[in-house]
């Protein structure tokens, strides 16, 4: 008995000294590691990484910025069902712990050291979420020490509910997608309160190893995992024997669902996004930013599909350059094609596709296409392309499927009818097999991507709220955005801003000029210079209206002589036109100068609204991860006069603003950037000279080079055509009172478009087509007619007043610049009426 007491006694010391020396070491532990450890009270300041996202003005999703997928969601949102999955998978004991399950970690502890490793895991909710936002992912003891610690810490601080709302939005589960409102959106393309219960216990298994587990990569050991966790859920009695006899026997439903774009407009998003870092800095990708734009997300999408539609057709009119590729017969023998068709790129809407078969008899090609199988491609789709030798000749018309393409070319398609079988998912998905068992053959079109380039933006005219932009015809295919960052010559379309020139120094559209041959011997140029009309002839007399909408180069240089070079620019400047890239002699009267689309855009604006100065924009709000709007974008006010007095009453409410929100403890500090404040803009040009130019610019649409717009329908549309020497650039720039929208289409590279290309044929085509859709029952949108305009029948002629009985039409002037009234005793014997000696000048 002694020995036995002796023996317990023994075992007790030893008991009581180990207990002792895990206190000492615990609590050496604890005061060495407790100063470095972070205060919780940062868990209710860390922002998720949420990403950047673009919407258009309707709330149409545009694109989204960041490496991670995360839609931060509220424990109250979450399906009970759901939460229970996560406990029974992570953590069945969560509301019983204090932060640190002892049974989970002895038992950890006894599978490590009889098995070598641990099955069952020893972490709690509330370690991972210690480990998650606080720790580094060593697997250290230190590390393991603070996480318990920390655990611990959070457990006393913050309540259960918000401890498992941070670890349900912080775990990663698997492609990109952080938080389980991400991850449902992303396996089953649903909310999470519309998922079933065996898609519950599927992302409720991914946590422990989001690749292990991931039910696309292995969906195998995914789905035995998910059948341990409802086993779980029936033992733990969070659902009947019924429900889980039905969930284990539910097949596997998750597919890969990117955030899909709702708009096509990847110029517009990437634009959205530099500004976005320029403000906020890297932390633009992760701070959950939604930005709002001015653009419509119909307007934009008909923008993107017009300017891809007129390049797709400017490109069919020059020929079939050949195929873009070659496929060995010792490939297509082989039969498998996939892997073969990875080295050529998807270019939108464009397939690369390799020809199988030619069958001339049967009026068709056969073709395998990249991600739909086999293809038919009948002739009729092929008739277009003619060969293409130069940018003005072609070959004959094709008149066979063997005449276009052969065996093994690799071309590019567009899919015309689908098959009734789902199309195959695309490189990074799981596979790129052919589809089979389809009931019909895919139908495709013979296409290729354009080399000509383009842009188109549309702006607001009275605020200079861009519409729409399309920077070129693929933004996958090239980054650089055409309409803001390519420099152009804009030929004739520059004529209004010298045409308004003259209007504000006193000139009229019945002021005559005569367009004849000129030739200029300047020093600074190599040779001669003699300018001509596109049309090579010249025409004699002409009024400065029928100049205008003829695009008369001969009257345009007349002009500018007279009005002087340092005027005209001094002008340019007063309209915030650019003028760095500008020359200095008469050649600028035809547009040789050069401006981006954008810069031409807005010149044009600030004439569609009848002479207000405006600023092109993009941004109309952002707002932060909570949703508080923390920017919107200033309303405009067009300003005549008292226009100081306006500007310091909007200083003044800004100030004001700012003050309120200093003061304002809860709100955030406003900044010069994010302050909601108004913004004066003044008049740039006198209204009456604009109005008549808007009458002058009309007539080009109504009988000169922008005919073609009539087919619109509308009675309200201006705007001018241009082409430049060669054919390099084409544009056309035209308004309403209410928008402004400008088309250029060239070659990155400058080279000749065609000599039987002009703005009025590539340019024009694509303006049409977005303005029908931008205008659509859209009532007529004038400029009012401002006070001190007359309208005087004149003599064409002559531009001076037409005498009783004699041919004259009626034309507006200004008050102070209209013809002077009929004269009996000014009356010639020849005829002639008036100053002969002024006539004489203005029409040599």
């Amino acid at each position: 008995m002694s020995h036995l007491l002796r023996t317990s006694r023994l075992f007790a010391w030893l008991f009581l000294t180990g207990m002792s020396v895990a206190v000492i070491l615990g609590s050496g532990f604890y005061l060495y590691l407790r100063p470095g450890l972070p205060p919780v009270e940062q868990l209710l300041e860390i922002k998720l990484q949420t990403p950047l996202r673009v919407y258009s003005k309707d709330n149409r999703l545009i694109a989204e910025f960041g490496e991670k997928r995360r839609a931060p969601i509220t424990i109250e949102q979450i399906p009970t069902v759901q939460l229970q999955a996560f406990l029974a998978a992570e953590d069945s004991r969560f509301y019983e712990h204090f932060g640190v399950d002892i049974k989970g970690l002895v038992r950890a502890a006894i599978e490590l050291v009889s098995t070598g490793s641990i099955q069952s895991g020893g972490s709690t909710i509330t370690m991972q979420v210690a480990k998650n936002y606080f720790l580094s992912r060593d697997r250290t003891f230190i590390r393991k020490f603070n996480e318990i610690l920390l655990a611990v810490q959070i457990e006393r601080e913050l309540e259960k509910s918000r401890i498992f709302e941070l670890y349900l939005n912080k775990i990663y589960l698997g492609n990109r997608a952080y938080g389980i409102a991400a991850a449902a959106q992303v396996y089953y393309n649903k909310p999470v309160s519309e998922l079933s219960l065996a898609q519950m216990a599927m992302l409720a298994g991914l946590p422990k190893a989001p690749s292990a587990y991931n039910p696309l990569a292995n969906p195998q050991r995914a789905m035995q995992r998910r059948d341990w966790i409802l086993g779980r859920m029936k033992e733990l009695q969070y659902i009947t024997p019924d429900a889980y006899d039905l969930a284990i026997q539910a097949p596997l439903t998750a597919t890969y669902n990117a955030t899909e774009a709702e708009v096509d407009a990847d110029y517009v998003a990437e634009m959205a996004r530099a500004e976005m870092v320029r403000r906020f800095g890297e932390e633009a990708y992760t701070d959950g930013y939604t930005v709002t734009l001015t653009v419509d997300s119909k307007e934009q999408q008909t923008a993107t599909d017009a300017l891809r539609d007129g390049l797709e057709a400017y490109d069919r009119r020059h020929g079939f350059r050949g195929a873009i590729g070659k496929i060995d017969d010792e490939t297509l023998a082989d039969g498998d094609l996939s892997g073969a068709m990875l080295n050529y790129p998807r270019i939108e809407s464009l397939m690369p596709a390799v020809i199988t078969a030619v069958n001339d008899k049967d009026n068709e090609a056969r073709a395998y296409v990249r991600r739909f199988g086999s293809a038919v491609m009948p002739f009729e789709s092929m008739q277009w392309a003619r060969r293409y030798k130069t940018e003005n000749l072609t070959g004959p018309k094709p008149e066979k499927p063997s005449d276009v393409v052969n065996v093994g070319d690799v071309v590019y398609v567009r899919v015309e009818q689908l098959p009734k079988a789902p199309a195959l998912p695309e490189e990074g998905e799981p596979s790129e097999t052919p589809a089979t068992d389809i009931d019909q053959p895919v139908k495709v079109s013979l296409m290729q991507a354009p080399k000509a380039e383009g842009a188109l933006i549309s702006l607001e005219a009275k605020t200079g709220a861009i519409q729409a932009l399309a920077g070129g015809y693929s933004f996958g295919q090239s980054k650089y955005n055409r309409a803001i960052q390519a420099k152009r010559q804009p030929g004739s379309t520059f004529k209004p801003f010298l045409y308004l020139t003259a209007l504000e120094s006193g000139m009229t559209p019945a002021t005559i000029y005569n367009d004849a041959p000129i030739v200029f011997d300047d020093s600074e140029l190599e040779t001669a210079w003699r300018p001509q009309n596109s049309s090579g002839q010249f025409y004699g007399p002409t009024p400065l209206r029928e100049a205008l909408y003829r695009s008369r180069n001969l009257v345009s240089i007349r002009l500018l002589r007279d009005l002087g070079i340092p005027n005209t620019l001094n002008y340019l400047k007063q309209l915030k036109v650019p003028t760095e890239n500008m020359p200095k002699d008469l050649s600028l009267s035809l547009g040789s100068g050069q401006l981006s689309p954008m810069e031409l855009a807005r010149g044009l604006a600030v004439i569609a609204n009848g002479g207000y100065d405006v600023e092109p924009y993009l941004i109309d709000t952002i707002t932060d991860v909570n949703g508080e709007e923390i920017y919107r974008a200033p309303s405009i006010i067009l300003c005549d006069r008292d226009c100081d007095s306006n500007e310091t009453k909007a200083k003044t409410e800004t100030k004001t603003a700012n003050d309120d929100a200093i003061a304002d403890e809860d709100t955030p500090a406003l900044t010069a950037e994010n302050t909601p404040e108004t913004q004066v803009m003044r008049r740039l040009a006198d209204e009456r000279s604009v109005y008549i130019l808007h009458s002058m610019l009309r007539d080009v649409v109504k009988r000169g080079t922008g005919r073609r717009a009539l087919a619109l329908g509308r009675d309200d549309i201006a705007g001018k055509t241009g082409t430049t020497n060669e054919q390099r650039d084409t544009w056309f720039a035209g308004f309403n009172h209410n928008i402004a929208t400008t088309v250029w289409v060239g070659f990155d590279q400058p080279a000749p478009l065609g000599r039987r290309e002009f703005g009025a044929s590539t340019a024009l085509p694509i303006w049409i087509d977005y303005m029908k859709v931008a205008l659509e029952g859209e009532p007529s949108a004038f400029m009012p007619r401002p006070n001190g305009i007359v309208n005087i029948r004149i003599n064409p002629e002559t531009g001076r007043r037409a005498r009783p009985g004699e041919d004259g039409s009626f034309e507006i002037f200004k008050e102070e610049d209209a013809p002077a009234p009929l004269a009996e005793e000014n009356e010639r014997s020849n005829g002639t009426h008036g100053n002969g000696d002024d006539l004489s000048r203005q029409i040599f």
